[in-house]
Order: structure tokens, then sequence, then C-alpha cells
């Protein structure tokens, strides 16, 4: 398993080696809010500057919040860059990793350069015409472009979020991101679902149930 792993990380190092040394542009994309009850899915698309220093550049789970910010801005003044999202609606409507795909596939389209090559963070990809994808494993910690692009999805989304949480302080939203943690789960038995909840996800789908009884 460790020869094989170690092969895969050589491969994606090669390409992105091969790529940059032939001067194409790369876009590297993640996506934030999957496992959240509330909100839309973000996803967020980066094609990195020549200049940038990436040194600092990483996963942004492996960031605090101040640290996501600062880097945010950072990358946006210093790449080509874009986001897109799914809404709760489509969340329902197609379950959340098409909504994923979808919030992915609609961030690369808005991009104002055409990446000869996208990235996508994990093991699948959005079906993009005309688009040379590929999709990397844990892409977010080994691939400074889509580390890039899950700073940005991160920090853009939390902010939605805490805009959100203003109107729904007793979910604590704000700490949390809309994830099912205890104090959200609580919240919720006792005061109810909010509109921004995601009544198709299993914990919200089984109160909604056991309230129709």
């Amino acid at each position: 398993m460790d020869r094989f792993y170690q092969r895969f990380v050589s491969w994606h190092t090669f390409i992105s080696f091969f790529y940059f040394s032939m001067k194409k542009i790369i876009a590297g994309v993640d996506e934030v809010g999957r496992g959240s009850l509330i909100g839309p899915v973000y996803a967020a698309a980066v094609i990195l500057n020549k200049n940038i220093n990436k040194k600092e550049i990483k996963d942004s789970k492996q960031l605090n919040k101040i640290d996501r910010e600062i880097l945010s801005n950072y990358i946006k003044k210093n790449s080509i860059w874009a986001l897109g999202s799914a809404s709760i609606k489509e969340i329902e409507k197609l379950n959340i990793l098409n909504a994923s795909l979808l919030a992915m596939s609609r961030a690369v389209k808005k991009l104002k350069v055409k990446p000869h090559l996208v990235l996508f963070d994990g093991n699948r990809s959005p079906k993009l015409k005309s688009y040379n994808t590929q999709t990397v494993i844990k892409g977010d910690q080994k691939i400074k472009e889509i580390s890039a692009a899950s700073i940005i999805a991160k920090v853009s989304r939390d902010k939605l979020i805490f805009k959100m949480s203003k109107n729904f302080k007793k979910y604590k939203w704000d700490l949390n991101s809309g994830y099912g943690t205890r104090d959200h789960i609580a919240a919720i038995k006792k005061y109810g679902i909010t509109k921004y909840h995601r009544k198709t996800f299993s914990p919200i789908h089984y109160i909604l149930s056991l309230q129709k009884k």
C-alpha cells in the first residue's frame, strides 16, 4: 500500500511539473460544505500567478480562521479565481454529491481564463466538455492550486454562514458552520428546523419524520 501511495504521489507530482514546465495553465478546484446541515455547497477554482509565494498555501483544514482569511485575500490578489455554488433546493433535488459537482463545474466555467488542465480534489469530477480534467485524492494537501481553492471556498462560505447565523443565534452556526455538532442537533430539536436546513440530510429528515407521526 505504501509503495502504491508513493507511486501515486510521484505520478501527480510529475503531472504538475510537466504542465508547469510546458507553461500550461493549471486550475485547482475544491468544494466546501458537503457535510453541513445548512446552506449551499460552495466550490472555488483557482489559477495561481507564477510569482505567487506558495510556501504558506496549504489545505484550509490545516489553517486557523485568521490565517485562512489572510491567505484568501492574498490568493485572490495573486490569481485568477472564481466561485460556484449549488443551492439548498439543488442539493435536495440532486443529492449532495451531484450538487457538489455542479458547484465545481460552475466555478470552472466562471474562470476568466480557460485552463489547459483542471485538477479536482477527491476521486470524482464533473463532466466538462472541452476541458482536460484530472482527480487527485487528497489533492488539497498535494496540489497548491487545489489548496488555494479550498481556502477561498472555505472563507467565502463561512462569511455567508456568519451572515445567516445573525438571525438564528440559538443554532450557533457562526461556531459550527452548520455541521451536526451536539449543540446544533440539540438546538434543532428544541427550536425546530429552519428554511436553511437541508431537509434530505439524515438528522433533519429523521426529525421531520418524527414530527409527522
